[in-house]
């Protein structure tokens, strides 16, 4: 008997310890079940079966997914047009059904990343080599369905402009031109800012730039704030204006240092439109 009163165990030729037969000797089968000859265990075939259940709910799921995708671009489809890969044509699809849906997955990218023009949209197409017919159809059915509206467009942008950076009328005008906007759609966005709001606006930049300045000579503090408003977009005389006002309400004459801020420089004649 060993220490622990175990039976002693057989020691093979190597020293190794040989363990009963009937702890080597394979489980008995179950009555009723039939043993197969060089048959994987139970347990075996149940993991494999979870393993190709698993991969039939997953390869099911893709094709689910893949359904799903295809129905939401029909949703943006151009009349008569299929849609299809942003890469590659799919088999029987022409050539031109082929560049509507790379047109398409372009413009889609461009708006999930932000809102954009249809002018900014049609100049990407025409750098990725869209013709123009299959261009202005894609943009033409985005219009329909407002995923493009540059009026829109054009009066969130005043909003947001003028209240997050301080613009002013002018400068964003010119802003939505670069962007293509159509000038009926910038000129109805743009007389919708309350001239009112904009000298207010241009009150509080100088109000919060004015500390800054004290110490300095007055003509310096004067050229550094009508300059912060003319790189805003307002006026000459609505620089000149509220520049005066804030001047005077820390006790300082302009006027009386022989600066006249009642009478600013003409727009149209002292080159000012670099300067404004």
């Amino acid at each position: 008997m060993g220490r622990s009163g175990e039976p002693p165990q057989a020691v093979g030729r190597s020293g190794e310890r040989v363990g009963s037969a009937a702890a080597r000797k394979p489980a008995p089968a179950t009555a009723g079940e039939p043993v197969t000859p060089g048959a994987p265990p139970a347990q075996d075939v149940k993991g494999a079966q979870d393993v190709k259940g698993a991969q039939d709910v997953k390869d099911a799921q893709d094709v689910k997914g893949a359904q799903d995708v295809k129905g939401a671009q029909g949703a943006w489809a151009v009349p008569g047009v299929h849609a299809g890969s942003a890469t590659a044509a799919s088999p029987g699809e022409t050539g031109h059904e082929s560049k509507a849906a790379v047109a398409r997955q372009i413009c889609l990218r461009m708006l999930t990343a932000e809102p954009r023009t249809r002018a900014e949209l049609a100049a990407a197409l025409r750098r990725r080599g869209v013709p123009e017919d299959t261009a202005e159809a894609v943009l033409g059915r985005f219009s329909d369905v407002k995923l493009i509206d540059d009026a829109a467009f054009a009066a969130a942008w005043v909003e947001t402009r003028h209240h997050g950076r301080g613009l002013a009328g002018r400068a964003l005008a010119a802003e939505l031109r670069r962007r293509g906007v159509p000038q009926e759609d910038i000129k109805t966005a743009v007389s919708g800012l309350d001239p009112r709001q904009e000298i207010a606006t241009a009150r509080s930049l100088v109000e919060r730039r004015l500390a800054s300045t004290r110490g300095q000579p007055l003509t310096a503090r004067i050229r550094r704030l009508t300059g912060l408003l003319a790189r805003k977009g307002y006026s000459p005389a609505t620089a000149y204006r509220v520049v005066r006002e804030a001047l005077e309400q820390e006790g300082l004459d302009p006027a009386a240092a022989g600066i006249d801020l009642d009478d600013p420089p003409d727009a149209e004649s002292d080159g000012q439109s670099a300067a404004w």
